[in-house]
């Protein structure tokens, strides 16, 4: 059998010809173009979910492995495939190996969520080493390049090759079948590319009328970032909540075809994913993972800024790994996500009368969370959520509270507030001078909490802690730490040299007003 043929942006009728030819029903089946009827009636526009979250594998990610590896000839087979993956596209490149007798070895980052690791080495059984290393895709690949080499395998790229950018192409064709009638835009999630630039490739080839936008999430939008600067970015960092798509640097030529062929990227953030989740609940009963639900995420925010239209939106669902533990973190955050919730401090006068005046101004709300203790003789703060309707009501509230002379911040997309300061109002410590607070990002795997510690200064006091076990992959804690001011520079140096994304939260005026003392 051939190699695979090469490939260039320019070249959309061989791609097509890729697409159609592409392998992928030996393993994968064309999944449902399900109408949301909720969701649908909600927003007064028809929208459709492709269904990729119902694949074998419970992702998409097997139609492009499968189709890349199935085209190997009988040398490259012999010398087997080496892949990197934080999951998905691994337990496509485990299913092929297992279907196509070809040894696999598959490096995953030790943040990959277990279980997708679980569920590669079940697929793969016998055919399949897993190998975990690093905390990142970027960590995993840079493994599997050197295993690559000493083995003479052949590498599986998850997103930058033509064998796997055709295979994913095959949802295209299938969308175009099952909706023959007006189609308005299809909305794709985006990591490296490789969904979005075959999809993007192939109605543009066939139905160049149809809108094909990305969706990224906002703290990984290296795809969104490219085609905004005309060439391709590499971020330092990326978010790990919609782990499928945490990807550094996007693929030269997933980046050549989106630049040619997409028509616009979104990005929405980690509450309008978790909404998202929610919705695709409430119609089919199936909880996609985060990377999953952004297309509809992307979706929604498109509505909200441009209103109706004709024709049909679709969202591609694209996975459904979605590690259990993680539920409570999508469960509490979705309704703010979906304007149904805000959440504010309020201050109002430590004095007779002043708190039923402020529970006569929410009037007919319902309190979601309520947080007060008592820690100045002349004024209250209250941490309050709120159910609310949408972002004018939340406005209007906010505003009801100003016509009553209450100091009000409002706190709804307040990142630091969501995550710590609603868990720990009443914390002020006269006790607490030279206080310095953080935030900061740990891989979830043991010892990383005490090396991090260990790196603290001797003379340095942790004042200030907060952590949460939110289901993900990574934890965030809250640290304030007792710096006297001659050691700031010590301290930042500390912060360089420790490897840990931070933020400093020392000005931030919720803590200042909640937790340090005046």
């Amino acid at each position: 059998m051939n190699a695979v043929a090469p490939l260039v942006a320019d070249d959309d009728g061989d791609l097509l010809a890729q697409i159609r030819a592409a392998r992928v029903y030996e393993v994968a089946h064309e999944s449902a173009l399900d109408e949301a009827p909720l969701l649908s009636a909600r927003l007064g526009q028809s929208v459709l979910l492709k269904r990729e979250d119902q694949q074998s594998v419970f992702s998409f990610k097997l139609r492009g492995a499968y189709n890349r590896m199935v085209q190997l000839d009988p040398a490259q087979r012999a010398c087997g495939v080496v892949a990197a993956s934080a999951g998905n596209h691994a337990q496509g490149v485990a299913l092929a190996a297992a279907k196509l007798g070809i040894r696999a070895t598959i490096v995953m980052p030790v943040t990959a969520p277990q279980v997708k690791v679980d569920a590669v080495r079940r697929l793969g059984g016998a055919m399949v080493e897993v190998v975990l290393t690093g905390d990142s895709y970027s960590d995993a690949q840079a493994a599997a390049a050197r295993l690559q080499a000493a083995n003479h395998a052949t590498f599986v790229h998850p997103f930058d090759d033509p064998a796997v950018i055709a295979g994913q192409g095959t949802i295209a064709l299938e969308i175009l079948r099952q909706h023959p009638g007006p189609l308005q835009a299809v909305f794709v999630p985006v990591g490296g590319g490789g969904l979005l630039a075959g999809v993007a490739a192939c109605i543009k080839a066939l139905r160049p009328q149809v809108r094909v936008i990305g969706v990224q999430a906002a703290d990984s939008d290296a795809m969104a970032r490219s085609l905004e600067c005309g060439a391709r970015v590499s971020l330092d960092e990326v978010g790990l909540f919609a782990d499928g798509t945490a990807v550094k640097q996007v693929g030269e030529l997933t980046f050549a075809l989106c630049r040619k062929h997409v028509d616009a990227m979104l990005r929405v953030d980690a509450d309008a994913i978790c909404a998202a989740i929610r919705d695709i609940y409430h119609d089919t009963r199936s909880v996609p993972e985060p990377s999953g639900a952004l297309a509809l995420a992307g979706l929604k925010q498109y509505v909200a800024a441009h209103g109706t239209g004709v024709g049909a939106l679709v969202a591609i669902v694209s996975g459904a790994n979605m590690n259990f533990d993680r539920l409570r973190f999508v469960a509490e955050r979705a309704e703010v996500g979906e304007q149904r919730e805000a959440v504010f401090a309020v201050t109002i006068p430590e004095e007779r009368g002043s708190f039923r005046r402020f529970c006569a101004t929410l009037g007919q709300h319902s309190i979601t969370e309520f947080n007060y203790r008592i820690g100045d003789t002349r004024a209250a703060h209250l941490f309050v959520g709120v159910q609310i309707a949408s972002r004018a009501e939340r406005e209007a509230l906010a505003d009801a509270f100003r016509a009553e002379s209450f100091d009000v911040l409002d706190l709804t997309d307040d990142e630091l507030a969501k995550l710590h300061l609603r868990h720990m109002i009443g914390g002020r410590s006269p006790l607490a001078r030279d206080e310095l607070l953080y935030r900061f990002e740990f891989p979830e795997r043991p010892g990383a909490l005490v090396r991090f510690l260990d790196q603290l200064h001797p003379d340095w006091n942790v004042s200030l802690f907060h952590y949460r076990n939110h289901g993900a992959d990574h934890g965030r804690i809250l640290v304030g730490i007792q710096v006297p001011p001659d050691e700031r520079a010590l301290f930042q140096r500390f912060l360089v040299n420790s490897g840990y994304p931070h933020i400093d939260e020392s000005a931030h005026p919720a803590y200042r007003l909640l937790l340090r003392e005046p």
